[in-house]
């Protein structure tokens, strides 16, 4: 297998890690607002995925860097072509990250309540605008001879890819859902598998039309068989959620996100970015890489770090896999007791 393939592959690895863990992390964000009914519910939700959000952020971190490092006309014609909605994301994720730190630094309700909006905004941004970027992706842009975009905003909001943005972020909200009902005891559990439920039955119907209209529009034989995993992992997800097998359901959910994406992949390679204008301005896995000894030394750093990482991350789930509940709050001190 050549190079350009093996980075292709694992950049869609990284892609599809970050979906999975910021994904739920997203819906968790999004649900603050949806699912807690007072401020400690709401602090048992920020719980629970207080020690592992910013871990997840690493996966975006390094899809970036690996994209930029083996496919820099890749890296460049996509930052350039989504200029302003990656703008918006990373706003919107410094945003996020300075609410989990600063939320809780003073006893105010109006300062604790701007930081929840910056939260819930911080997550509901990102999960919709992802789905815009990937499903314009998968679509083709307007790339010309020189692998550059020459489209504008509004070229980006057409009728797919909204309809991308909406399933991202139901599908994120969804598989949060499911989380919580994992992460959480009491009653805040029982609404979480009960919204789960709902949110699921929604995702259903929006992913189930958005896969197979990706699937009419540019599949093959292979992605054909990823939406249908996307499918059925959908499905699976909603009976373990009825039946109370929540461990199962986050599975069930969790592998949903990694087919839809990995379907994404699949109907892109060998492109990497497909041209509307001419399929001979395409981006693919040849012109768009780097040199065969950069691939190569990137490799070897692959081989070593990402055994660690992955471990590392993996430990600090272990750390923190129990439940926790209203109960396990403490009762916050009046401002300027000791």
């Amino acid at each position: 297998m050549e190079l350009t393939t093996v980075w292709f592959i694992l950049i869609a690895v990284l892609w599809i890690g970050y979906f999975f863990l910021e994904g739920f992390d997203f819906g968790v964000g999004i649900l603050t607002k949806a699912l807690a009914r007072d401020e400690t519910e709401r602090r048992v939700l920020i719980n629970t995925i207080g020690p592992v959000w910013d871990g997840n952020e690493v996966w975006l971190i390094t899809a970036g860097g690996a994209m930029f490092a083996a496919f820099p006309e890749w890296y460049a014609t996509m930052f350039s072509g989504f200029y302003l909605p990656l703008l918006l994301i990373l706003v919107a994720l410094i945003l996020r990250g300075v609410a989990f730190e600063y939320r809780a630094k003073r006893d105010d309700a109006r300062w604790k309540r701007n930081w929840e909006n910056a939260i819930f905004w911080g997550s509901a941004v990102p999960a919709f605008l992802w789905g815009v970027a990937f499903a314009n992706i998968v679509r083709g842009m307007r790339i010309d001879a020189d692998k550059e975009y020459v489209g504008n905003l509004l070229d980006l909001l057409n009728p797919y890819a909204l309809l991308g943005g909406v399933v991202t972020l139901v599908l994120f909200t969804f598989h949060g859902a499911v989380f919580v009902g994992l992460k959480t005891v009491g009653d805040i559990r029982d609404r979480a598998n009960a919204l789960a439920f709902r949110l699921g039955a929604a995702t259903v119907l929006l992913a189930g039309g958005f896969l197979a209209w990706t699937q009419a529009d540019s599949g093959n034989g292979k992605s054909v068989w990823a939406a249908a995993v996307a499918v059925a992992a959908l499905l699976a997800a909603l009976a373990f959620n009825r039946a109370g097998r929540e461990g199962w359901a986050f599975v069930a959910s969790g592998l949903t996100v990694i087919a839809a994406v990995t379907m994404f992949f699949l109907t892109l390679f060998p492109n990497v970015m497909p041209s509307s204008i001419d399929a001979a301005y395409n981006l693919t896995t040849d012109n768009a890489a780097s040199t065969p000894y950069t691939l190569k030394i990137m490799t070897w750093v692959a081989v070593v770090m990402t055994p660690i990482v992955v471990c590392y991350q993996g430990w600090t789930y272990w750390v923190f896999r129990k439940r926790i509940g209203t109960r396990h709050i403490p009762t916050a001190a009046p401002h300027g007791a000791k």
